[in-house]
């Protein structure tokens, strides 16, 4: 609303304090000029009774007195002379004034002054008769006589309310211009001032561009000036806040580990895609649904975080959820001394500990591959030196162990160096074009006696479009011969393995499935690990062991042709491998 607002409130402001002004001015310009004209009037009354008295007084004739009288005296006053020895005369006037006799004037107590101590009366009074107010002055004369002259109030009322009339004519005027002067005034203050709340509702939506228009020289320019330097200091500072923002922000976002920023509350403030992970399982083990009003930190990241605040120091602990393990470092947040919240460094430390285990089972592991042959090596050499075998053909028995078992250590010390080369991407491959029907028959054929000895049914199904292929001949070899020699030996007699072959104008795919013993399907994810056996469930038919390389050479081999090899596994009903190739020219 208008007087709601700074023009009005000072315009209104401005107004006020002049109608005030001219309000107390008035009052005393009107006292004023009342008493000033009722003062003159009877100043000049007193001057015409004077003037009279004196004519009465030198004149011995008194109707020459009577008439110059009548000429000198104020056509509206009144004269009345009373003389010592009881004469008394009154003038004529053209004010109907009631006519006082004699009498009322010697008995009239406010007059006795002027008869028996001859002093001057100025007063106004009722006159008798009537409700009219008149001014009465007197003078003494000779003889305990006095003349009075007396005039009637509503002459010097008349001139009070035409004096008025001007005085409040004049204030009207008055009040008129500083209205308009007080509208201009505050129109010239204000105008600035208003530009300056828009400029600022443009800073609050980011237009820092903005400027506010210099009109004067005086404060309220000088608060333009300040205000365009602070919004040019503000813009530099947001863009530079901005710049910080987006550079955390993309540290943040960048680090492989996670980042969460708390306050005191437990509220999630900043997050990164690994913390994301974290918290994604924390609310489904909590049965929780994270979503923008549900941003709460969850159990038992919680429970940390409150002890955090509450000790003021680090805290680091391990959680295990959802089959993964997570270390998290959460360190309190300050502002000066008071802990305004926490920030949890988060790592995924899954990979290193499944790393860690390999790495322990694999030292295990070649420790339990080499123990066996070592001590079969030392025994038997043992026995030949201290000539426990007698004859020649035990001697030549034991030899052959000692030799069968130095070639298994030597397989498995060569796989093991082959493993290495292959994952350390040192593998070379041999490519060349190879015709497949010939290649993949010469195959089968290796394994007939092997399958006809175990009392195995070997098939081999062949839907071949494309009849060549780019490969490593050699190590796709070794690759096929580790899939079918391990199905044959985990089926059992009078089980089935069938090799099916298939090539189209863009791979060439292999699928090896037996009905044997199958994989337990929580080891169905370790098949290609190194040392990986199944032999608590696929039994081996024969009695030579394997190293339990075989499949993770398989798999860097067929990765280093930029292929896949899958395994889908049923207990109790057989096992398929499945290698695929892309055709390359």
């Amino acid at each position: 609303m208008f007087w709601r607002s700074v023009v009005g409130k000072l315009a209104i402001t401005i107004l006020l304090l002049v109608s005030f002004v001219l309000f107390i001015l008035t009052i005393l310009l009107l006292e004023f000029f009342e008493n000033f004209h009722v003062q003159q009037a009877e100043n000049e009354m007193m001057q015409t009774a004077n003037k009279v008295s004196l004519m009465i007084e030198q004149y011995d004739d008194r109707e020459l007195a009577y008439r110059t009288t009548e000429l000198i005296k104020d056509p509206a006053s009144h004269i009345a002379v009373v003389y010592g020895n009881g004469d008394f005369w009154t003038s004529h006037s053209i004010d109907n004034l009631h006519e006082l006799g004699e009498q009322w004037f010697r008995s009239e107590d406010s007059l006795n002054a002027v008869f028996t101590k001859g002093e001057n009366l100025k007063e106004q009074m009722r006159l008798p008769g009537g409700n009219d107010r008149a001014m009465m002055v007197g003078t003494p004369i000779q003889n305990n006589g006095a003349v009075f002259v007396y005039q009637s109030l509503d002459v010097v009322n008349k001139t009070k309310s035409d004096t008025t009339k001007i005085i409040l004519l004049a204030a009207g005027i008055a009040i008129v211009l500083t209205t308009i002067f007080a509208f201009f005034l505050s129109t010239r203050i204000t105008s600035p001032l208003i530009k300056m709340r828009e400029a600022a509702f443009d800073l609050t939506r980011g237009e820092f561009n903005t400027k506010v228009p210099i009109l004067t020289h005086d404060e309220i320019g000088e608060l333009a000036i300040a205000f365009n330097r602070m919004g040019r200091q503000l813009k530099f500072h947001i863009n530079a806040l901005r710049q910080e923002k987006e550079q955390l922000s993309s540290i943040v976002s960048s680090m492989a580990d996670g980042v969460i920023t708390l306050n005191r509350n437990g509220d999630m403030l900043v997050t990164n895609s690994p913390a994301d992970q974290l918290i994604e399982s924390l609310y489904y083990e909590n049965n929780l649904r994270l979503n923008d009003e549900h941003n709460k930190l969850p159990d038992p990241l919680n429970g940390i975080l409150e002890d955090v605040i509450q000790e003021e120091k680090e805290a680091i602990n391990e959680i295990n959820i959802q089959g993964r393990t997570w270390v998290m470092i959460m360190t309190p947040l300050y502002d000066q001394s008071y802990v305004r919240g926490a920030v949890a460094v988060i790592r995924d430390m899954t990979e290193d500990r499944r790393l860690d285990k390999l790495r322990k089972d694999f030292i295990a592991n070649v420790s339990h591959e080499l123990r066996t042959p070592i001590s079969m090596l030392q025994g038997y050499s043992e026995a030949i030196v201290d000539d426990v075998a007698e004859s020649r053909e035990e001697k030549r028995e034991l030899a052959q162990i000692i030799y069968e078992e130095s070639l298994r250590m030597g397989r498995l010390v060569n796989e093991l160096l082959d493993l290495a080369r292959m994952e350390a991407g040192q593998i070379s491959l041999n490519v060349e074009h190879v015709e497949l029907d010939p290649y993949v028959e010469r195959i089968i054929k290796k394994f007939s006696g092997l399958a006809n000895d175990s009392k195995v049914d070997l098939q081999l199904i062949k839907k071949l479009s494309a009849q060549s292929i780019y490969i490593d001949p050699d190590r796709i070899e070794q690759v096929l011969t580790n899939l079918i020699d391990n199905a044959i030996r985990h089926t059992g007699e009078e089980g089935k393995v069938i090799v099916t072959v298939e090539s189209n104008d863009s791979e060439f795919s292999v699928s090896v499935a037996d009905n044997g013993s199958g994989i337990p399907k929580e080891d169905i994810p370790f098949v290609f690990e190194r040392f990986y056996k199944a032999d608590k469930s696929r039994v081996r038919n024969g009695k030579k062991k394997g190293t339990g390389l075989g499949l993770s050479i398989a798999k860097n081999i067929v990765d280093a042709h930029n292929g896949t090899i899958t395994v889908n596994s049923i207990v109790n009903e057989g096992t398929t491998f499945v290698l695929k190739l892309p055709l390359n020219d």
